[in-house]
């Protein structure tokens, strides 16, 4: 009896360890910023561990090498979100815009599921008192409804450091975003020339409502 609690206290301390571990390598992230794949790493590596706790007469590598293979996964479908972006989209998902220029768009709302009960729940947790007050809202891939109100001297734009669109992230052209803007890629391509860029040297390109544009270069020594 002793023998057996002194495993379980052991594989309790261990599998503690390795969570950690585990979860340490995964990369400092929010609750509510969790991707798919994350979700599902914490719940089989919390059933793990409770196995390799529970059954001490089991051979604990059992539970050990399932969890370690799973970082192993989370870490490269990580590398290939960062490196390829149709993955990136298709596995984490994109924001939507759900409200622009005041307008609230039900297709969008349809296609992601959300209802106005949940607009009007993340509003009033926001502190917006009004769809009326808002000029943009984006929800965000994690489900998160990002805000921008109206300026506050009544004028029908957001200011400067308000909603602010990307152009071009890592390189690609954002066409849906592009669109929203009522510019093309000629106009974009131009813009870019004029700095002495091409798209594919950009690593990330965004304007404001201001037409103020924000360029980072891939790689750009400090």
């Amino acid at each position: 009896m002793e023998l057996e609690l002194g495993k379980i206290i052991f594989r309790t301390i261990l599998t503690y360890i390795i969570i950690v571990f585990i979860f340490r390598l995964m990369g400092k992230r929010e609750i509510g910023e969790l991707s798919l794949l994350d979700i599902v790493v914490f719940i089989m590596v919390g059933e793990m561990a409770v196995f390799a706790i529970e059954e001490p007469k089991s051979n604990i590598a059992q539970a050990v090498v399932p969890m370690v293979l799973l970082m192993i996964i989370q870490r490269f479908t990580a590398w290939l979100s960062l490196k390829n972006q149709l993955f990136r989209g298709w596995f984490e998902g994109k924001p939507s815009v759900i409200i622009s220029k005041g307008k609230i768009d039900e297709h969008e709302m349809r296609k992601q599921r959300y209802n106005f009960n949940d607009l009007m729940q993340q509003l009033r947790e926001n502190g917006t008192k009004s769809i009326h007050d808002v000029e943009f809202a984006i929800l965000e891939s994690s489900g998160k409804l990002s805000i921008f109100e109206k300026a506050i001297n009544g004028s029908d734009r957001v200011s400067s450091d308000g909603y602010v669109v990307p152009l071009i992230v890592d390189g690609k052209i954002q066409d849906g975003a592009l669109n929203k803007t009522d510019r093309d890629k000629d106009w974009l391509i131009s813009e870019v020339k004029k700095r002495g860029l091409a798209i594919e040297q950009v690593s990330f390109c965004s304007i404001d409502k201001d037409g103020q544009m924000f360029i980072d270069i891939k790689d750009e020594k400090k």
